[in-house]
């Protein structure tokens, strides 16, 4: 029996990055559940946009502090 699948916002941007690795490789392999196929890139779908998500906000707030930065000088 499988692990219950964490909620996303709980996990850390490289919980969920190696999450998204392990599911890519599990649907490249030969070993591929077809019953568990759109499960498993529904789950990739959701990581993807936190992934994205969290970058997108990253990206802005390093942007806002270098913006700070270059103020302050």
């Amino acid at each position: 029996m499988s692990e219950p699948e964490k909620n996303i916002k709980d996990l850390t941007y490289n919980e969920a990055f190696a999450e998204l690795d392990g599911i890519l490789k599990m649907m490249q392999s030969d070993q591929c559940d077809i019953d568990r196929l759109a499960a498993l890139t529904r789950r990739a779908t959701l990581l993807i946009a936190e992934c994205r998500s969290r970058l997108t906000a990253t990206d802005q707030e390093l942007k806002t502090i270098l913006a700070d930065l270059q103020q302050q000088q």
